[in-house]
Parts: structure tokens; C-alpha cells; sequence
């Protein structure tokens, strides 16, 4: 069978979670509870008591069908990249602690396709030289790995999940590329709501991982950090399921992009 041959490329890290479930990407918690509780309340709070009881059923049967041997081995399509630079960062190769948790949260957690990443940073009418690029729900990092092919000045990830935050350091410490123009990458385990943002020129990119509120909360923090800090900011919206509430910031304006993605900066 091809994907076990093709395990054996990886490092003896990788293998070992070569055949673990999948996981998804959540929204922020509300900070006035912790944890599962707090994931409860704020879906309860946006979807109603029955249709947080409609989701969270939908989402188990969901979970239970990636179980099956056939939509686990779908999973491996992303696979490419992490035989290519012998890190973990396939959505596949996380365990079922956290997808089960990923499932209260009601999100989705899924790696930026390679082609489509580099699509999106060529496509800034802007040299990078100097600016921090910034993933807020990075994941396991494969973002901030990609990222450093470009001569940014810094790359931080922030993630809440340490698992995924675990990952991404020890893809940090793996990683290797002939072409890489920025070494100095941080992944930070923390709430992307409440990341303070540096007080330097940023390329913000968002692979939809916030719910409403949270995309919210982190363009009130964006809004007010380039108000006491004026300069200037990029922001890179993958998959804009949530696009008009960038576009009704006062402080943006849209500069491109395609179905695929937005791309916004500040006035």
C-alpha cells in the first residue's frame, strides 16, 4: 500500500502519528469560563440550545465517519509537503483527545495548501523587508515554515491549542530549506484574541480561524494597535467566509484577492 511505503520517508517523530485522526480548527473560547465550558456556552450563545444540540450531533457523526479506514486514508491528500520537508504538519496526525475537543469548539483545523499560500504572498504590492508576519491560529506551524521563504523581518505563530502549539515548535526546530531567507520564527501558545501585536510593520494572516466574535475582537485589537502605533499593516484573509466584517472596518480598505482569499490593508 503506497501510504505505508510513503511513511517510511518520514522521520521516526512523524511515523508514529502517521495513522492518528484528524483534527479541526475551533473558535476562541469565552474567557469568563475555561475550556469544554466555555466552547458549550458560546456555541449555545450563537447557535441556540437546539442548534448547539443539531450541531455538536452532526459534528459526532462527522467524527465517527473520519474514523472509518477509508476517510482516514482521504485525509493523507496534504501530505506532500511534510514528506518534502520531513516535518508533521498534515491535518491528519492529530490525536483523538484533541479532536474530540476540537469538536465542542465547533471549528475547523486544516493546513494552507503550499501553491495557493505562495499565491497569496506574491500577490502583496509590497516588499516585505522589515515586516512581522504573523499567523494567528498557525496550527502546527506549516504557515510560519512557508513563510520564512520570504525576507520578513520575524514570523510568530499564535495558537491555543498546545498540542498544535507543540508541533510547531518541534517543526520550528526540524525545518530546513536551501531557500529560506527568515530564520527567526516564534510560535506562541496563547488566545489569538488576546495576542498583543508588535509595534511593527505586519502581514496579519487568517485562515478563518476565529468565529465571528473572535474575528471581531482581533480587528478591534488590530484597529487599536495601528492607532497607538501607526504603520503599516497587511491582512491576508484565507478561505473569507467572514469577509464583510474586515471590509466594514473604518481603518481597511479591501486591495485585492480572489474567492479564495482577501486581502486587506490599513489607511
Amino acid at each position: 500500500m503506497r501510504l505505508r511505503r510513503d511513511a517510511a520517508k518520514l522521520s521516526p517523530r512523524v511515523a508514529r502519528s502517521y495513522y492518528l485522526p484528524v483534527a479541526q480548527r475551533r473558535p476562541q473560547p469565552n474567557r469568563n469560563k475555561s475550556g469544554a465550558l466555555a466552547w458549550i456556552s458560546d456555541t449555545v450563545r450563537r447557535r441556540g440550545l437546539f442548534g448547539a444540540l443539531r450541531h455538536y450531533a452532526a459534528a459526532a457523526v462527522e467524527l465517527l465517519r473520519d474514523l472509518t479506514p477509508a476517510r482516514r486514508q482521504s485525509r493523507y491528500g496534504d501530505i506532500d509537503y511534510d514528506f518534502e520537508h520531513n516535518v508533521d504538519s498534515t491535518w491528519a496526525t492529530v490525536s483523538l483527545r484533541t479532536r474530540l475537543r476540537e469538536l465542542l469548539s465547533g471549528g475547523q483545523y486544516q493546513p494552507s495548501e503550499p501553491e495557493l499560500f505562495h499565491e497569496i504572498l506574491n500577490s502583496l504590492p509590497v516588499a516585505v523587508d522589515g515586516f512581522t508576519f504573523i499567523d494567528l491560529g498557525s496550527g502546527k506551524g506549516r504557515t510560519l515554515l512557508m513563510a520564512s521563504e520570504y525576507p520578513f523581518r520575524k514570523i510568530v505563530g499564535v495558537e491555543l491549542i498546545a498540542e498544535l502549539h507543540r508541533a510547531a515548535e518541534e517543526n520550528i526546530r526540524l525545518y530546513r530549506s536551501a531557500t529560506q531567507r527568515c530564520s527567526q520564527i516564534e510560535a506562541v501558545c496563547a488566545d489569538a484574541c488576546e495576542f498583543v501585536l508588535p509595534a511593527t510593520p505586519l502581514v496579519l494572516y487568517l485562515f478563518h480561524p476565529l468565529p465571528e466574535v473572535g474575528l471581531q475582537r482581533v480587528l478591534r485589537n488590530l484597529e487599536r494597535s495601528l492607532e497607538q502605533s501607526p504603520r503599516p499593516g497587511w491582512i491576508v484573509y484565507h478561505n473569507p467566509a467572514m469577509d464583510s466584517i474586515l471590509g466594514a472596518s473604518r481603518a481597511l480598505v479591501r486591495a485585492g484577492g480572489t474567492e479564495q482569499y482577501s486581502v486587506f490593508k490599513n489607511l
